[in-house]
């Protein structure tokens, strides 16, 4: 059998897996990680292209058991007034981050998928009829092929191309955080975006009684590690002029907030060189203004399936995995950067 060595345990890699195991391909998930990740405080809305995709590789029902449908959008003003309201047709499901790790994981290693956590690449070398990686703590493995679905700072894409381009700033910084006590009552299945004088925030009322929300704040690069409280502190004061909901939310959270630096890619010259292939934020990272991140990735990981099962050649179905999947998803990208723009205050 064919083995895939997948460098990354996030949406994109253990998604990368399942499909995999669908067409006859095996693999091994290596995460740097001993569990989770950096971001996985966030939540995300899995668009109806995602679940099209996991529905595709049988693992739509884990996700709509775990997350909570995602049917409108109103667009408030700064002071809370309603501008617009829109439908999202076919809803999209909303969940924690980490929720969607552990979901995809779980499927992955009901299937039989091994994820061995852990496990940092530093470097990989083709080798006549495989790719071998190395790891930092000293051990390697070897593989027909290499999959390369390790984020934004990919270490992969730079084994690819080392002249490739790193993730771009996008001048802002984007901030997660739950409030215990339903601070706003709405629809559980409805999100109300705020246009606030400074910022730009977003929140949902999920059932469970709390309100999950978001806030875009325009800043340079952040060159300290800040807490909770220093995120509090930096979301309130950007709507501390605004008479909408946003700072009462806020206000309400205890140390449920994480936040950091928001960047993008948009675009990455060689996705692949044969035997190594880059999936996810590693091929294309969008900003989080077109809710698109992980639909994108869950989709890369139906396609390069899909194109190894129909074109045994890894160049081949390298070759066509990329021309299906790098016009839409730049597209995507540069559609998030102007929705980014709009919101910037």
């Amino acid at each position: 059998m064919t083995t895939a060595l997948i460098v990354g345990g996030g949406i994109a890699g253990t998604a990368t897996a399942i499909a995999l195991r669908t067409v006859g391909i095996g693999s091994v998930i290596y995460e740097a990680y001993p569990s989770g990740g950096e971001d996985a405080g966030a939540f995300l809305t899995v668009m109806h292209n995602g679940m099209a995709a996991l529905q595709e590789i049988e693992a739509g029902r884990a996700v709509i058991d775990a997350s909570y449908p995602a049917r409108g959008v109103s667009l408030l003003d700064a002071g809370g007034g309603l501008l617009e309201q829109r439908s999202i047709d076919p809803p999209g499901r909303t969940l924690t981050r980490a929720t969607l790790y552990r979901v995809l994981q779980g499927e992955a290693v009901r299937r039989g998928v091994r994820i061995d956590r852990g496990r940092r690449l530093v470097n990989a070398t083709v080798e006549a009829g495989g790719v071998r990686a190395s790891f930092a703590d000293g051990s390697g493995a070897r593989g027909d092929f290499l999959v390369g679905a390790d984020g934004l700072h990919s270490v992969v894409r730079r084994l690819i191309d080392p002249d490739a381009p790193g993730p771009r700033h996008t001048g802002q910084h984007v901030v997660y955080g739950y409030a215990a006590g339903g601070r706003v009552h709405t629809a559980p299945d409805a999100y109300h975006m705020v246009f606030g004088s400074r910022a730009f925030f977003g929140y949902t009322t999920p059932s469970d009684g709390w309100t999950w929300w978001f806030a875009r704040l325009a800043a340079a690069e952040s060159t300290q590690r800040i807490g909770p409280g220093g995120w509090r502190h930096r979301v309130l004061d950007a709507f501390r002029d605004d008479s909408g909901p946003a700072a009462e939310i806020v206000a309400a959270t205890g140390d449920d907030i994480v936040g950091g630096d928001s960047y993008d890619i948009p675009t990455t010259p060689k996705w692949h060189n044969g035997s190594m292939v880059l999936a996810g934020d590693a091929a294309h990272a969008a900003s989080p203004a077109a809710a698109q991140g992980a639909s994108m990735a869950l989709e890369d990981a139906v396609t390069l399936a899909r194109c190894l099962a129909a074109r045994g050649d890894l160049r081949n179905a390298f070759d066509g995995y990329e021309s299906l999947r790098r016009e839409p998803t730049e597209e995507t990208v540069a559609a998030s950067a102007q929705l980014t723009s709009r919101g910037r205050r």
